[in-house]
């Protein structure tokens, strides 16, 4: 077993020391469903502009800078699924 001294580490290297509490059955419960709601609230959000501004795109009486806007914010939406969905 070989022994450090941390009042002088080796070259290139770092140490850190953590404390760390224990997540009790409880908080543990109320981050997930906080979680879980956060997610389902923003789905919904979404969906709602997504339905939105296509049904703007399908209407007849919608104007040509109407339609303009719904095509953007939807070309920006379908970018932003595709960057997550590549990770970039």
């Amino acid at each position: 077993m070989s022994h450090i001294d941390l009042n002088s580490p080796p070259p290139n290297h770092q140490f850190s020391v953590a404390i760390d509490r224990e997540e009790t059955r409880g908080e543990r419960g109320v981050r997930l469903f906080k979680d879980v709601a956060l997610f389902i609230a923003a789905l919904a959000f979404v969906a709602l502009i997504g339905w939105l501004c296509f049904r703007t795109l399908m209407a007849s009486g919608a104007g040509a800078e109407e339609k303009k806007w719904a095509m953007s914010v939807l070309s920006a939406a379908a970018g932003g699924i595709v960057g997550y969905l590549i990770k970039r």
